[in-house]
């Protein structure tokens, strides 16, 4: 395939929580993705280690990486990204957590923005916009938009399931919804979440930290269909499959398409 891709990360996002947000376009995504409400994160649950594993297709035990401080990896591994840009792929990220930025080679990366969460109201809405914006103007091949509020000032800040964290939700999966309804043809779009979470953290083993939800939108997928036994590992050969990127060998997951 030669299709571009938006990969939209929620982080924090937990299925009920989902649901319990109320918004409108929750529906719209069950019937229009293939999906499921019951994907599986990593061990440990934490943000840095399980967005590496979204990117370079392997464990943390892999990578290396078990806490939210990078280290390089002690065996070298392509991700998604650096696969991208070895065939002239142009990629974009716009992000709200400084670490973030190990998630890929900076010499992949043609584009990036980066706006500090406590900083600003909106950072996710503003995140967005930017991206919007150069979608566009620009039209990169992969475009990476991690939002990071259901998390920092929903569930660390007031707990999971709390009324913080739901207006923090909904206020992301409207953002996912713009970039929905303003998306080229040639684009598919993959929502998903790092991890849950529960109490005010996350990291463990339990069924509320470990069970994320995703969505996968586009021609290269079934409108309605559930997804049974994926994993954030499946993200990595999915867009390589969308984009016609190879795949690396070392990568753990399959592809959805």
């Amino acid at each position: 395939m030669n299709n571009k891709v938006i990969l939209v990360s929620i982080d924090g996002m937990r299925p009920d929580g989902l649901t319990a947000c109320g918004h409108p376009f929750v529906k719209e995504l069950r019937e229009k993705s293939s999906y499921s409400m019951n994907a599986s994160s990593m061990v440990p649950s934490i943000t840095l280690p399980c967005h590496l594993s979204m990117f370079y297709g392997v464990t943390p035990q892999r990578h290396g990486v078990t806490t939210n401080t990078f280290t390089p990896f002690v065996r070298p591994l392509n991700g998604i990204c650096e696969q991208l840009s070895a065939i002239g792929k142009k990629c974009a990220a716009f992000y709200n957590w400084e670490p973030m930025r190990h998630v890929w080679n900076s010499d992949c990366m043609k584009y990036s923005s980066y706006i500090e969460a406590y900083e600003e109201e909106n950072s996710d809405l503003l995140l967005t916009e930017q991206l919007l914006a150069l979608m566009q103007s620009r039209k990169p091949d992969f475009l990476y938009c991690y939002l990071v509020e259901t998390d920092s000032k929903g569930g660390h800040d007031h707990g999971w399931m709390s009324e913080e964290y739901i207006k923090q939700l909904y206020n992301a999966v409207d953002c996912a919804q713009k970039i929905y309804r303003a998306m080229p043809s040639e684009y598919s779009l993959i929502i998903t979440a790092d991890h849950g979470g529960h109490d005010r953290t996350h990291g463990d083993t339990c069924p509320e930290d470990m069970t994320i939800p995703m969505f996968f939108l586009g021609n290269a997928f079934e409108p309605g269909r559930k997804l049974e036994n994926i994993s954030l590992l499946d993200l990595a050969p999915t867009i390589a499959s969308l984009t016609g990127a190879a795949c690396v060998r070392e990568w753990e997951g399959r592809s959805l398409t």
